[in-house]
């Protein structure tokens, strides 16, 4: 498989976009001609850059308002093609794409274009350059790629083929089966792109809309199935147009791009498994089935008052590592740890982050496969010193720093427990609150970078996402995305912020990077969690009394029920399916906090409307500037 990406797709100059792009792993690139045009450097030193960069120059794209025109504007075009011929020829480029006219004084006629084609295919021909004609959604009388194909096949030229791009093509709804029947030597070159589903006019959502496959909803898979099964073996190009990828880091963007073909092909293989394409091999994406452990990181100081905290909602201390200053604490399926080594990747974090969540373990169907595939994918795998005897557990960074482990279910996974811990009993213990699991984690990060989580879980996981929903906090809106598992056993909610105003973005600006933000543990009997809490001394966040006016009203709850949820602070949501139940913690440090969750019948959601009213009154319980963390 050979990849490639248009310039316009990330940040920056010319020499950055092709740095960028070469660290990524891309075998070539398409120059754009805006970035050509404002780069202050000749063709040939361009064309120099890109194969310095260990780069293949794809395409030099776009020549537009080509075919069908009426004279004099006609023999201009083809003095403007000479002339593009002669930049072709410094740059060291033999494709140039030639998208369908959008002109309004161009003709129409599927042979008029042809003929037109035909001949640009003989100038073409004596450069020893190629032309490749694409069919905009929006073109005047093109804007079809069955219509594309038939031009360019009238037009009958060795010099003359088809340029296939993912986003004109979906976004006009064309079926992608239509393309099984092209002659794949008649293919020049494939662009993908995805893209949100909105409605709006087709240039403005192409222009600013688009994003890497596997992060839209359109059918880009469906879509390179069609092309996979013509035999085509050529370049698969990104051309994505999108704001926040041209404000965003052009070396992440271009990791993201690279994963997103390197995990689109993966799939197109095993569902097309005659493709010519050469896709590397990997395991299939792997089963997770929850959180086995969450690791924190403190200081001495920040170690107590964040295990006191443990305690007052009920877990027990239940061991400690064998070799490192690591304590465990325990309820139910739920296990948490407290780093307070002073070296090693832990410390690191702590002197970046502050007391925070430096890691998390899931529960894998293979861990040594999930690394396997993790490595395909771009990840960067992890290592650390262990002691002798001590297991090592296969791990990754995850996209904010992080640590990813994997561990296997069955025995091995309590050979963690058993051989790295001496498991103790705790001399005090508090009273149990009936916590049974990990309900669901909440990584926050910046807006402009969810799209990179969301492909790094759904491409490495077996996982899916949800639309995207807006939360509404009283300082702006932060946007929410779940990725899940279909039986609910790993549930993950990204929330991106657009501003530190938000409690999402304080929490960013003031730990100092993207990172678990909540923990959300799950209970039969939410009610009698809330007694065993407030009786091991847990204070709830405090919630508005109008808020249960207004729940008692809208839902129709007895008012029995209703006045127990006041009382305990307990936030209500149902939907068709059942009810959801959620008791929160007030804010630690800055900005992170615990909820408890009971779901009744078949409930799938995360309490959406009430996170106005939990932001509110979590803002409320901010810490003071000046007090002692945790």
């Amino acid at each position: 498989m050979k990849t490639s990406i248009a310039t316009v797709s990330i940040s920056g100059d010319l020499a950055e976009k092709l740095t960028a792009i070469a660290a990524a792993g891309f075998d070539g690139v398409e120059i754009f001609e805006n970035d050509l045009l404002a780069f202050d450097a000749s063709p040939r030193d361009v064309g120099s850059m890109v194969r310095d960069a260990g780069l293949e120059l794809t395409l030099f794209q776009p020549f537009r308002d080509f075919e069908g025109m009426p004279e004099p504007q006609r023999s201009r075009t083809f003095d403007r093609a000479e002339r593009k011929f002669d930049l072709m020829g410094e740059l060291g480029a033999d494709l140039i794409l030639v998208c369908s006219n959008t002109s309004t004084v161009s003709l129409g006629g599927i042979d008029r274009a042809a003929a037109d084609l035909r001949e640009l295919g003989e100038r073409a021909a004596k450069r020893g350059v190629r032309v490749g004609y694409e069919a905009l959604a929006w073109g005047r009388h093109i804007n079809d790629h069955r219509d594309a194909w038939e031009i360019v096949r009238r037009a009958d030229h060795a010099n003359i083929g088809l340029i296939l791009d993912s986003f004109h093509s979906l976004a006009r709804k064309i079926d992608s089966n239509s393309i099984r029947s092209i002659p794949s030597d008649k293919i020049f070159l494939v662009q993908l792109a995805d893209a949100p589903l909105i409605d709006m006019d087709l240039l403005y959502w192409s222009r600013h809309f688009r994003n890497m496959p596997g992060e839209g909803d359109l059918p880009v898979k469906d879509f390179m199935r069609a092309i996979a099964a013509t035999g085509y073996n050529g370049y698969l190009s990104l051309e994505i147009f999108n704001d926040q990828f041209r404000g965003g880091s052009a070396r992440s963007i271009a990791v993201d791009g690279h994963r997103s073909l390197v995990y689109l092909m993966d799939q197109v293989r095993r569902e097309e498994p005659a493709t010519a394409l050469d896709v590397p091999a990997m395991p299939d994406r792997i089963a997770a089935h929850g959180v086995e452990f969450v690791e924190f990181v403190a200081n001495d100081e920040e170690a107590g008052a964040l295990a006191a905290f443990f305690r007052s909602i009920g877990f027990r201390k239940a061991g400690q590592h064998v070799s490192k200053q690591v304590t465990l604490y325990r309820q139910g399926g739920i296990n948490l740890l407290i780093n307070t080594e002073r070296e090693g990747f832990a410390h690191s974090s702590y002197l970046v982050h502050g007391t925070s969540v430096c890691a998390i373990a899931l529960k894998v169907e293979d861990a040594a496969a999930t690394v396997e595939r993790a490595r395909a994918l771009g990840a960067e795998i992890f290592h650390q010193q262990v002691g002798p005897g001590e297991l090592t557990i296969p791990a990754i960074r995850g996209v904010g720093g992080g640590i990813i482990y994997f561990v296997d279910q069955g025995p091995e996974l309590r050979k963690i427990w058993e051989n790295d811990f001496e498991l103790v009993e705790d001399a005090n213990p508090p009273g149990h609150a009936g916590l049974a699991e990990i309900d669901h984690v909440g990584q926050t990060m910046v807006y402009d970078e969810m799209l990179t989580w969301l492909l790094f879980y759904t491409s490495i996981f077996r996982t899916k996402k949800s639309p995207m929903v807006d939360i509404i906090d009283p300082s702006g809106v932060v946007r929410s995305q779940v990725i899940e598992n279909d039986d609910g056993s790993l549930r993950l909610t990204l929330n991106g912020a657009e501003n530190r105003r938000t409690l999402a973005g304080h929490f960013i600006t003031e730990s100092f990077g993207s990172s678990v933000q909540h923990l959300a543990f799950s209970t039969d009997d939410i009610f009698a969690a809330a007694a065993a809490l407030r009786a091991n001394g847990f204070e709830p966040l405090q919630i508005s009394h109008n808020y249960y006016d207004d729940v008692e009203a809208r839902f129709g709850l007895d008012p029995e029920l209703a006045d127990r949820l006041r009382a305990e602070n307990i936030l209500y949501d149902a939907d068709a399916q059942g009810e959801y139940f959620q008791l929160y913690s007030p804010t630690h440090n800055e900005g992170f906090f615990f909820e408890i969750v009971q779901r009744r019948g078949s409930y799938n959601g995360y309490g959406g409307p009430n996170a106005p009213f939990r932001i509110a009154a979590q803002k409320r319980s901010l810490r003071p500037k000046g007090m002692p963390r945790i």
